[in-house]
């Protein structure tokens, strides 16, 4: 059973979601927060698999919560709520921990299926997405301190199969796309980047992506 907290400061919303969410047999809505600091209150008691986060809210935002509940509660997975699927309040989100966002008027099933992404661990973000928030962060990121001789630090433990599978993953490529790109099985792509993740000690490929852009890989 997936656990599902849902924060959102519109009560009709929050119904809307506790309504689809409990027709499902797998999905259990285990409480409800109107706002930032009381979604880390509820989370941090109740422990659960998913937060679905609106990003807009009065008091503490959804950015501030998602990242102090990445931060305290790795376990749980955060998928934010937008109006706007380019909308930058969202896309710091990504960047506070995130594992990815749906926008509010996506049909119930897209619901269902990200709540269940996210929690098996997998990133929910469409690759059009993915290319624009690296178009407005790319300006923004730190230097990161990356040496002019050669590759980052923190990339040198990756292989050059997996370089250029994390190049791709940058790009926006799925599995699929990477597989037919480098004559490789879409199983032998989940293995790489399974490896690339727990190398650069990222939760997923929206903070692969973000540390490619931040090591100069790519952009």
């Amino acid at each position: 059973m997936t656990t599902v907290l849902l924060v959102d400061d519109q009560a009709l919303l929050r119904m809307g979601f506790r309504m689809v969410l409990d027709a499902e047999d797998d999905l259990q809505v285990v409480g409800e927060a109107d706002d930032g600091r009381s979604a880390i209150t509820q989370a941090k008691a109740l422990r659960p698999d998913v937060i679905l986060m609106d990003v807009r809210m009065p008091g503490m935002n959804g950015i501030e919560a998602t990242e102090q509940l990445t931060h305290d509660l790795p376990a749980s997975r955060v998928l934010i709520l937008t109006t706007f699927d380019l909308d930058e309040y969202a896309f710091a989100a990504l960047r506070a921990g995130a594992s990815g966002f749906l926008l509010k008027n996506a049909e119930p099933g897209e619901l269902v299926a990200a709540i269940r992404s996210v929690a098996s661990g997998d990133a929910v973000i469409s690759p059009r997405v993915t290319r624009r928030m690296l178009e407005i962060f790319s300006g923004h990121l730190p230097e990161a301190g990356a040496p002019t001789n050669g590759l980052d630090p923190r990339l040198a433990g990756l292989t050059a199969r997996e370089l250029e599978v994390l190049r791709a993953i940058a790009e926006g490529l799925s599995n699929a796309e990477i597989a037919e790109q480098f004559f490789l099985s879409e199983a032998t792509v989940k293995t790489h980047v399974g490896r690339i993740l727990a190398k650069l000690g990222v939760r997923d490929r929206v903070q692969a992506v973000i540390l490619a852009f931040e090591t100069k890989l790519v952009g």
